[in-house]
Parts: structure tokens; C-alpha cells; sequence
């Protein structure tokens, strides 16, 4: 059986501790090595967007250096290398006017990399919600993991894996609208993911922005917005209880003209199907 290549199975993540030093403890003899700056390339399946202000770290480099290696695998392109994690490091070196920086090379699959990189940026706690969600989303789909995999992973409970995974429904264009308003908790957000479409959405985030609701406020509107939402049902029990007819409109109310008309409709149905 070919050895399974990617993140150890017995690699289990601490918060106490960090990542690079856990993956180096797991080795026998030192490792890694200086590599020059400019073979180095940017992982394009990154989770992260924003790379915050790197004022201060690109100071910390050019006086002491980069003293955490980044972890990199080897390109397709024979000598150069993709960062896996680090590349905020990697900016700021660059920005510092280092020739090259001190790296930790591994032997992953595209699989390994996305973990790695998903699980060293989750650890720092420095990710927006969306770029969290959005990076389990991509073990999902393109790795098939479960969430309760993604929970043993990144030393989390299922149902905030879950939560992390549902603002990933969020449009684009109601994401702009939450950045735009300044609705950036996960919280908060998560009630506006919970609307049953991007209208609602959108208009839920507009409600969020003018009042000012908090997460207590939000879910409450919420909820009781659903419950004045119920889509309308009519019910008939036949005489004898040999069946039930059940309508459903996608409308919270409905006249009696409305519901005879729907009534025939099906009817109408009916007849052309039995001929």
C-alpha cells in the first residue's frame, strides 16, 4: 500500500502551541533551509484575503530577520517553490528587502496543502468569517471532507464547523453590503445567511445597519419574521380518513378565490393526465 502522503493522521493541533513547531517536533533531525526570495510564489488557493497592515512585522524583520520559517512544497516550475503558509512573512521580507528567508519544505498533495494552509491560518484566529467559511468550503468541495473531519482537524465542535460553513451561501454582492454597513461578526452574519434568499438578505442586512441590532436583536427579528412568513397550507380530511389533501402556496396568505382557483387548476391536471 503506497504511504498516505498529506497531514499526518497522528498530527493533532493544540492551541497552546503552534503549528510550525508541532510539524517540526514530529521530525527526527532539524529541517529546512534558506531559499532565495524570488523562487518563491504565492499559494493562489490562499484562504486568506487580507493581509492586514505589515508596518510592524516588515519592522520586526529588518531588525532581528524572519524567525518563524514559512512552509513551502516544490513548483511544477523546476526551482521555485509555492508557499503554503507564511506569506504574510513572505510580504513583509520582501517589503523588508531580504534576499531570502528561512523555509520548512514539505512533500503534500493539493489536499495536504489546503489543510495545512487552512488549519495554520485558523489557529492564528486572524481570518475575516467569510475567508474561514469560505476555506473549510473548499475541503468540502474539493476534497470531500465531512464536517465532522474539518471539526477533528482544526480542534473544533461540529456545529461551529457547521455555522463557519453556512455564511458561505452568502452572495457576493450581500458580502460588499456587509463590509459596507460594518456587519462583520460571525454572529450577525449568521442571521443573515439563515434568510431564505438573497432579497431577504439583503434587505435583513439593511434592517441590521439602520437599527443597529445586536446578535440577540437580529435573531429575534429573524425568527419572528419567519414565523409571520408561513407559507399558507389548506388542509381537506376525507369523510371516511382514506386521504388527506394537503396545498401549499409559497405565499403566507391566500384568499378563498385564490385557493378555489388552484384547487381547479389541479383538477385541470388531473383530467388531461387521465385522457
Amino acid at each position: 500500500m503506497p504511504a498516505k502522503r498529506g497531514l499526518p493522521s497522528t498530527l493533532k493541533m493544540k492551541h497552546d502551541r503552534h503549528y510550525v513547531e508541532e510539524l517540526s517536533s514530529q521530525r527526527s533531525a532539524p529541517i529546512g533551509r534558506m531559499i532565495i526570495i524570488e523562487r518563491l510564489e504565492p499559494n493562489p488557493n490562499q484562504p486568506r484575503v487580507e493581509f492586514g497592515d505589515l508596518e510592524e512585522l516588515i519592522a520586526s524583520i529588518r531588525e532581528k530577520g524572519v524567525l518563524e520559517p514559512l512552509l513551502v512544497r516544490p513548483s511544477q516550475v523546476g526551482g521555485r517553490y509555492m508557499i503554503i503558509s507564511g506569506e504574510r512573512r513572505y510580504r513583509a521580507a520582501k517589503e523588508a528587502g531580504l534576499r531570502e528567508v528561512p523555509c520548512i519544505e514539505m512533500l503534500v498533495d493539493d489536499k495536504g496543502v489546503a489543510e495545512i494552509a487552512l488549519i495554520e491560518n485558523l489557529q492564528r484566529k486572524d481570518l475575516t468569517p467569510f475567508e474561514e467559511s469560505d476555506g473549510l468550503q473548499i475541503l468540502v468541495e474539493r476534497f470531500g471532507y465531512k464536517h465532522e473531519d474539518i471539526a477533528q482537524k482544526i480542534g473544533k465542535s461540529r456545529s461551529s464547523v457547521t455555522e463557519a460553513l453556512t455564511l458561505s451561501i452568502i452572495p457576493m454582492e450581500i458580502r460588499e453590503q456587509c463590509q459596507r454597513a460594518d456587519i462583520g461578526s460571525k454572529s450577525l452574519l449568521l442571521q443573515v445567511a439563515r434568510q431564505n434568499s438573497p432579497e431577504a438578505m439583503r434587505e435583513f442586512v439593511g434592517r441590521i445597519a439602520k437599527q443597529g441590532m445586536t446578535r440577540d436583536e437580529a435573531r429575534k427579528a429573524r425568527k419572528n419574521k419567519q414565523t409571520r412568513q408561513q407559507p399558507f397550507v389548506y388542509r381537506f380530511n376525507s369523510p371516511n380518513r382514506d386521504f388527506i389533501l394537503e396545498l401549499k402556496f409559497r405565499r403566507s396568505s391566500v384568499t378563498n378565490q385564490e385557493l378555489v382557483e388552484a384547487i381547479n387548476a389541479a383538477l385541470e391536471d388531473l383530467k388531461t393526465r387521465a385522457e
